[in-house]
């Protein structure tokens, strides 16, 4: 669960914010992660359809109509999980893990919320891959994993309320490899 203390440190993008998904596709590294539902469309109505995108059909708090969402049919693989809001579950932690490490694209669709998702793809991400996702009234933010932001995203996650032991086993990962 994420604790009061931690939403701040949550509101400030981890990288630099876009507007213009064209100028966005020319800086991705590979793969693409996406979190979110507009992201997920913006990067695919853009040529720059991500490897593992991360969906709930809902933004800022409001369904999402169905002339909006991302078109998710091509994807090779669907995961669906349930994951409540201001959570991570172990579902969708292991759900991550496994989209990454497979070399088809896959869309993980969460029954709930997936805002805090950016928060472990970095951590399960390879250095060089790109995570994306939505920054509500701002626009996508783009964050190039490398071994800082590998860092900065493990330390967030070891300040969310909750099973961390659980969470690096989901992740397969540790606090710090």
């Amino acid at each position: 669960m994420l604790p009061d203390e931690l939403r701040a440190a949550l509101e400030d993008p981890m990288g630099p914010v876009y507007t213009d998904s064209d100028r966005l596709r020319g800086e991705l590294g590979s793969p693409v992660v996406a979190v979110g539902d507009v992201v997920t469309r913006h990067l695919t109505d853009a040529g720059a359809r991500p490897d593992l995108a991360v969906v709930d059909w809902v933004t800022e708090r409001e369904p999402l109509p169905a002339a909006e969402r991302p078109e998710i049919e091509g994807y090779d693989t669907r995961i669906d999980v349930t994951n409540p809001a201001a959570a991570l579950t172990g579902d969708l932690l292991a759900a991550l893990r496994e989209g990454v490490e497979r070399s088809e694209s896959t869309v993980i669709v969460v029954d709930g919320e997936e805002d805090l998702a950016a928060v472990p793809a970095l951590v399960v991400a390879p250095a060089g891959a790109s995570v994306v996702y939505g920054q509500p009234g701002e626009g996508m933010v783009h964050v190039q994993v490398d071994d800082a932001v590998d860092e900065r995203a493990r330390g967030l996650l070891a300040r969310m309320d909750g099973s961390h032991d659980q969470a690096w086993s989901a992740l397969s990962v540790g606090p710090r490899d």
